[in-house]
Formats: C-alpha cells, structure tokens, sequence
C-alpha cells in the first residue's frame, strides 16, 4: 500500500538510522563495554580508556533520548 505525502512526513525527516531505538542501544553498549573495560584485570590500557567510554555512551544516551522514534 502506497503512503500518502502526508503520511510520509508524519514521521519528519529524521533517517532511519538515527532514530532513538538504534542509537540509544548503541548507547547502552557503549555504556557496558566502558563498564567491562573498568573492571576487567588484563590491560591497564583499557582501563585507563574506560572512564571516557563510559563517559561518552552517557552523553550519548542523554542526546539520543531527544531524538524522535
């Protein structure tokens, strides 16, 4: 079934990509991930990278949660 023109921009013009779900899992990985880093005991390097891991997948999640769905 075709969409009209108005039910196409009814969703904005937002690509597809950058809409919340994706980009707030995204997030949460990055979240997790700087979480793992901080924790685990084989690399200094990766701790010493955790905290702006973390750091960024907050920001991150904190701007994505704007986002439109």
């Amino acid at each position: 079934m075709a969409k009209t023109p108005q039910q196409r921009t009814s969703r904005g013009r937002w690509p597809s990509w950058a809409r919340r779900g994706l980009m707030e899992n995204i997030a949460i990985a990055l979240i997790l991930l700087g979480v793992f880093m901080l924790v685990q005991p084989f690399s200094i390097t990766l701790y010493g990278w955790s905290f702006i891991t973390v750091l960024v997948g907050v920001v991150m999640f904190t701007v994505v949660s704007k986002f439109p769905e």
